[in-house]
């Protein structure tokens, strides 16, 4: 994984703190982004729910969640401030959240990404996830497909 140049990095669980921060990032990376209502009820309420934040000099720069139901763990966001992308974060990102739902007993974990997101999906299949399907029209704001990408974890 590359750090390029990057200060100190820590990696903490999601807080209702974090929020406005995260709101930010979700703004700047989805043209649909969740409201901060939506992220409430993720950490408040989904006992499901796994959310974690990347701090570089105090700033989130980055953050990933998760559900994990049973033996399954299903990826339901990852976002990179557009200025700290390309340094291995959306990278070291999604190997926790891989650490995190095996700890917690998932075998299988499974994710979307937009069919024009080839930067994504080159970072899932190089951790080992592999394409299974398409949910056509998936994405609501330009009606584009999603790949649906599964990863069997060791």
């Amino acid at each position: 994984m590359e750090n390029k140049n990057l200060p100190e990095i820590e990696i903490d669980l999601m807080r209702v703190e974090d929020l406005e921060e995260v709101l930010e990032i979700e703004k700047r990376s989805f043209t649909n982004p969740w409201s901060k209502y939506a992220f409430l009820s993720e950490l408040n309420e989904n006992r499901f729910a796994t959310y974690i934040v990347i701090r570089t000099d105090g700033k989130i720069v980055g953050y990933g969640g998760m559900w994990i139901i049973f033996d399954e763990a299903h990826v339901t966001n990852v976002a990179v401030l557009p200025e700290y992308r390309g340094m291995g974060i959306g990278e070291l990102i999604m190997r926790t959240l891989i650490d995190l739902a095996k700890k917690r007993g998932a075998i299988k974990m499974t994710l979307e990404v937009r069919k024009s997101n080839h930067i994504a999906q080159n970072l899932y299949t190089k951790l080992g996830f592999q394409p299974t399907g398409i949910r056509r029209g998936y994405y609501s704001d330009n009606n584009e497909d999603a790949i649906i990408m599964w990863k069997d974890i060791e």
